[in-house]
């Protein structure tokens, strides 16, 4: 997907709220990264998330 591209799935975080691109985040449990050995661990801050056709993959 280009960059230019607008996504029109909605996808909403843990307490409910509506998520954007770009938008700060904070890990409510840990999460394994696909293609590494690396988990990030719970209350990590993710800063400048980018949303994906799939609201499953942020």
């Amino acid at each position: 997907m280009k960059k230019s591209q607008k996504v029109d799935v909605e996808t909403r975080g843990g307490n409910g709220t509506v998520l954007g691109e770009g938008d700060n985040v904070t890990l409510i449990k840990d999460l394994k990264v696909k293609g590494t050995s690396v988990t990030l661990k719970r209350g990590t801050m993710v800063r400048g998330i980018h949303l994906t056709e799939n609201p499953a993959e942020v």
